[in-house]
């Protein structure tokens, strides 16, 4: 693989779970080095969560093996003295720590950004919470599903009858984790230290992007719409010979030519049909009139007729037909990997979603076993000494 944007950058990741390794896993596809300091003998939650229970057993959940691939795991108990001062050198050489402890936590440890910045003042020090460090919530416990519900998120999801519902998979764990690596390396361009204060209630509220902007502009508040889109019609679900097809003719040329295509000319000409906003009044006769033409063929045949013509259309998969999408292979979205001491099966790993010079970024090695690296430390220890030396005798 050629040299990546973060080649020689140094990071401890003190996360757990989620939002945390989500992060410092994008930071190691980029090419960081990336060194996870685990609690000795239990190390992430995420080794024990997952569908499998041989290997959550075996400290290799299948939720750890999806977001910490490519990094070194050491352990080290910070309330020891002895690993204290390991943490604290490297600390002196590193160029990023990311930490997601409830906010005060390693302050209370005597290893925040206070303490932590007059040993390594070029240091970026992300610090991911729920809430954020202040605030009436600051130190409130956060789960995905907390955030989802304090965003206003689970209000839009689901129809009228069944919202609030979760998103499906932790959209706010994701969303905060991505916002602490772009910060992270919006840090690290600035080539000076920071303390980057990353909250995933607000990251969630900035993702949710119309839903809030709608509201806090035109005061209109978002309502829950299940599978139609608030700002077009049609567009949303509909109904097919053997199943649903997602459809987004949001532009007046879409519609027209979706007409032509499901032979329904006479949509073009009804009063009702005829603009953006008469559509979306009546949408629920214009979707039932889609859907009876609709039905005389198969989803994948529109999807090959429809697209073709400039309508955006698409099946909805499984998450194990996704997977194995075309798509996702032709560009190697996916990467198998030698699996870690103790899986006994493939391992497959997701990319970033981000081709730089046309290479797909890939993990370096496999997620480690607790406390693998832990024999190598004083070698990397070493390294990142001299390293740091030359870097400052460079500048």
């Amino acid at each position: 693989m050629p040299d990546r944007p973060l080649d020689g950058v140094r990071v401890l990741d003190l996360t757990n779970v989620l939002a945390g390794p989500y992060c410092t896993y994008h930071l190691a596809l980029l090419g960081a080095e990336v060194l996870k300091i685990e609690m000795p003998g239990r190390g992430d939650l995420a080794r024990q969560l997952g569908p499998d229970p041989a290997l959550n057993r075996a400290r290799l959940g299948a939720s750890f093996l999806a977001q910490n691939a490519g990094k070194k795991s050491v352990e080290l108990d910070l309330k020891e003295p002895a690993d204290r001062a390991v943490f604290t050198e490297l600390v002196e050489h590193a160029d990023v720590l990311v930490e997601n402890y409830r906010a005060g936590v390693m302050d209370r440890l005597g290893l925040g950004w206070a303490q932590l910045r007059p040993l390594n003042p070029r240091l970026v020090y992300c610090a991911i919470t729920g809430f954020g460090q202040s605030g009436p919530l600051s130190q409130a416990p956060a789960y995905d599903q907390i955030i989802q519900g304090l965003s206003g998120m689970m209000s839009v999801t689901g129809t009228p009858d069944t919202a609030p519902q979760r998103v499906g998979f932790p959209v706010a764990d994701t969303v905060g984790g991505l916002s602490a690596a772009l910060a992270v390396v919006a840090a690290l361009a600035g080539r000076r230290g920071a303390y980057l204060d990353v909250s995933m209630l607000e990251a969630s509220m900035s993702a949710m992007g119309w839903a809030v902007s709608n509201y806090v502009v035109s005061g209109a508040e978002p309502q829950p719409m299940g599978d139609q889109n608030a700002t077009a019609a049609p567009s949303g679900t509909f109904e097919t010979a053997d199943g649903p097809l997602n459809i987004a003719a949001n532009r007046q040329e879409q519609f027209e030519t979706l007409c032509r295509l499901v032979d329904r000319p006479g949509l073009l000409t009804d009063t009702r049909f005829a603009e953006r906003e008469s559509r979306k009044e009546h949408r629920e006769a214009l979707n039932e009139a889609l859907n009876e033409a609709l039905r005389a063929r198969p989803a994948a045949e529109w999807e090959r007729i429809l697209p073709a013509a400039g309508v955006p259309a698409a099946r909805i998969l499984t998450v194990p037909q996704a997977v194995e999408s075309p798509q996702l292979a032709g560009r190697g979205f996916f990467t198998e990997l030698q699996p870690p001491d103790g899986v006994d099966r493939r391992l497959k790993v997701s990319g970033s979603g981000v081709l730089i010079d046309g290479e797909q970024l890939r993990p370096v090695s496999p997620p480690p076993t607790l406390g693998e690296h832990n024999e190598e430390l004083p070698a990397l220890l070493r390294r990142w000494r001299t390293s740091s030396v030359a870097e400052n005798a460079a500048r």
